[in-house]
């Protein structure tokens, strides 16, 4: 379990740099709200990884086995990717630095492949939402320093320093790699890439109901990621709060709350099970949005942004829990890396386009429509899951008979 905490870090330190702290930096240097909606898109690999994904079931690295040799590979490219975005400027040359990010961020998603694959592999079924707490601690943990910290830094210091510094971390994480166990049964690679592009999918659309499961991987984080897809931006541009404060009161609150909602809705997962955790978060996530517009109502008042910040992370902490071990229990060993990547770049797609489009809806109805719109943007996912009942029942089913097993 440590080693997926580590693992965790090391997944989540890159992910912030071409997302929310890319987000402050563009802010920070007074680039137009419609132009930082559209760096969002260098998130796209982590909606389009599934591509690649069959390689990394399909090929074994030269060394450290299935998983963890693919691991130490991407670390190492990613420390080297880092420092050089970070010596990049917004100003002057914005497309290098935008060409840089979607390296950056090609990494980190390839990354993630195989970390997720390791964590299926490795997990028994038993323990899924308690690896689903622990892996989002480790990335919230990395989060909140390439997040809160590294702002923090780079108000006192300067950009090029605090990504220089996420590059060094980056580097050693190669040594939780190289000390994390092997998986006991770590699946047989497909035979052919052939095979390794068409199975997964054939897996799983053989279980019943699966495009209904697809389209709820799809829509159960849309609202969350539809809330907080420019919070940098509306703290900063709508709210007027300073970057220490977006980076403590905001950033720090965030990571924290959502800690604490992950620990907490692993612990309520594993006495509930899958339906009524998700049903329950699912909720309370949608709900939470509208503390947002509580606060762009109320105008600028730090410590209702604390109070919003974290009901809001809190509520996504807990629904985050429970969907991971959500998409973990549709994975198989042979395909892990594959059927988890496709699964979570389903799970990415709002988060990516919709963030590219909400800088041109703000700039067009205002923050307080913009929140009103991705609280009614949550219902959907709300309504598939009750309907989808039968089938998360099923694998709920599924799950118990795992765990009565000796």
């Amino acid at each position: 379990m440590l080693a997926t905490v580590l693992l965790g870090f090391s997944s989540g330190l890159p992910f912030n740099l071409t997302g929310a702290t890319l987000q402050a930096w563009l802010a920070d240097s007074k680039l137009d709200i419609r132009t930082i909606g559209l760096f969002s898109l260098v998130g796209l690999p982590y909606v389009l990884k599934f591509l690649w994904a069959p390689l990394l079931d399909r090929y074994l690295p030269p060394l450290l086995g299935r998983r963890r040799g693919w691991i130490l590979v991407y670390q190492l490219c990613l420390a080297v990717a880092i420092g050089v975005m970070g010596l990049s400027s917004p100003q002057k040359a914005p497309f290098v630095l935008g060409l840089l990010a979607l390296i950056v961020a090609s990494l980190s998603a390839s990354q993630d492949i195989v970390i997720d694959a390791y964590r299926v592999d490795l997990i028994p079924a038993e323990q899924r939402a308690l690896a689903a707490a622990a892996s989002a601690f480790g990335y919230r943990t990395a989060a909140m320093f390439a997040g809160a910290v590294i702002v923090l830094i780079a108000a006192s210091t300067g950009w090029r320093a605090a990504y220089g510094i996420v590059a060094v971390l980056m580097a050693m994480t190669t040594f939780v790699t190289l000390w994390s166990p092997e998986p006991e049964h770590p699946g047989r690679p497909p035979p052919t890439l052939l095979e390794a592009v068409i199975e997964p999918a054939k897996d799983f659309l053989r279980q019943p109901g699966a495009w209904g499961l697809l389209l709820l991987v799809l829509l159960y984080k849309f609202g969350d990621a539809f809330a907080l897809s420019l919070y940098s931006a509306f703290m900063i541009k709508g709210m007027g709060f300073s970057l220490a404060e977006l980076s403590i009161a905001g950033k720090v609150n965030m990571t924290i709350s959502t800690m604490i909602g992950t620990a907490l809705g692993g612990w309520l997962y594993m006495r509930w099970g899958m339906f009524r955790s998700l049903l329950t978060f699912g909720v309370l996530q949608a709900a939470t949005i509208l503390m947002f517009l509580w606060l762009d109502l109320a105008g600028k008042h730090l410590a209702l942004m604390v109070v919003a910040t974290s009901v809001d992370n809190l509520a996504g902490g807990m629904g985050l829990a429970a969907f991971i071990a959500f998409l973990m229990a549709q994975c198989t060993p042979n395909y892990s890396a594959t059927q988890y990547a496709l699964l979570s770049a389903l799970a990415a797609v709002p988060r990516v386009l919709i963030a590219s489009i909400a800088g041109a809806v703000v700039h067009s109805v205002g923050w307080a429509h913009f929140f009103v719109a991705a609280f009614l943007s949550a219902i959907p996912g709300v309504a598939l899951l009750v309907w989808m009942r039968p089938r998360i029942r099923h694998l709920e089913g599924r799950e118990r008979a795992t765990f009565a097993k000796p």
